[in-house]
């Protein structure tokens, strides 16, 4: 990365596709080949840079150049890295030692999920943490959580077709890996036919499976995109506080015997806090005890189960008034009744 023409011909390309195509942003493949000059070489085949270290010096240059040249001509796009390892500040900006980058694939919370949600349900109970780990480093990055064209290529099926059951729990799992996905602190990746539930792996030399949506799993799935969509975009809780811990707090992350997570999203205001709760297996979960931040009466604000979805449309909650049991070491709670393989987001009234 010497020649100040090959740098030059690489970043007005970046400006380029903005500028003439009108991109809304840049992700960057396999950064980490590109920090170190060990990567994926043996002893022997690489030399340390002028300082001793593996880091790619001219590189990571070329790296933070790149972001300082879109972000003064275009302040309003994202550049995303896909980077696997534990590089310190790639979402942080240049001024502050950081790479520039907007944003960094999580791609840890991505296999991490996917490998929970191939699991029989029956098995979830052992493997809880698979979930629950990203909370650890969610927020040492600016993370977008990605189910991209990587997953769905190369004989690795189709995102819907990667989870176990029969079709009716095919689809409920599909709709509560986003589910958990949206909810998650990040932004949000899908690739394209990943919103109707694309049965085949992706082609790019075919058009997508459009007429999969004359059938009601996949127009559920559609529908369900739709309305995940709407309420990602109109609570603030969902958004303002993605990257940053106090967007998040736990109810319950460690009821492993009946796989049910429960957790708040935060926003700026305490009264646009959501309340969170996923039922990872088939079994609905009726009379299900959750602690509350406070006292009073929630509302239900999304339903990963409605009909329209393609889900039971069963196991109704109408009493949401909060009682003075402690549970999940708070002084207030409440009963709930789980569909299966749902997602359920209140509110305080």
């Amino acid at each position: 990365m010497q020649g100040n023409e090959v740098k030059s011909f690489l970043i007005s390309n970046a400006l380029f596709w903005l500028d003439q195509f009108h991109a809304d942003g840049l992700r960057v493949d396999a950064v980490a080949s590109m920090l170190f000059l060990d990567y994926s070489r043996e002893d022997g085949e690489w030399e340390p840079n002028e300082f001793g270290g593996r880091e790619n010096l001219e590189a990571i240059a070329f790296i933070k150049e790149m972001n300082v040249a879109v972000y003064e001509n275009y302040p309003d796009v994202q550049t995303i890295a896909e980077e696997s390892t534990s590089f310190p500040k790639v979402s942080s900006p240049v001024f502050s030692d950081g790479l520039g980058f907007g944003m960094k694939w999580m791609m840890g919370w991505m296999h991490d999920s996917l490998d929970y949600f191939a699991k029989e349900p029956i098995y979830r109970k052992h493997h809880q943490n698979d979930l629950t780990f990203s909370l650890n480093y969610a927020f040492t990055e600016n993370f977008m959580l990605p189910l991209s064209h990587d997953e769905v290529v190369y004989g690795k099926k189709s995102i819907v077709d990667k989870m176990p059951g029969d079709e009716w729990q095919k689809f409920g799992n599909l709709r509560l890996l986003y589910s958990l996905m949206f909810m998650h602190p990040g932004t949000k990746l899908l690739f394209q036919g990943a919103e109707i539930g694309q049965s085949e792996e992706w082609d790019f030399q075919t058009s997508l499976d459009w007429h999969l949506l004359q059938y009601k799993p996949h127009k559920g799935i559609q529908e369900f995109i739709k309305g995940i969509n709407k309420l990602y975009k109109t609570e603030p809780a969902l958004h303002q506080k993605q990257f940053s811990f106090e967007g998040f707090e736990w109810i319950d992350h460690g009821d492993h015997e009946n796989s049910v997570l429960s957790f708040i999203r935060k926003g700026n205001e305490p009264k646009n806090d959501v309340i969170i709760v996923l039922n990872l297996t088939p079994v609905p979960r009726e009379n299900y005890r959750i602690g509350l931040p406070k006292s009073g009466t929630l509302k239900e604000v999304f339903n990963s189960d409605k009909q329209i979805f393609n889900g039971t449309n069963n196991y109704k909650n109408v009493k949401l008034k909060s009682n003075k049991k402690s549970w999940n070491n708070r002084l207030n709670s409440i009963e709930l009744n789980l569909p299966p393989l749902s997602m359920l987001a209140f509110k305080f009234k």
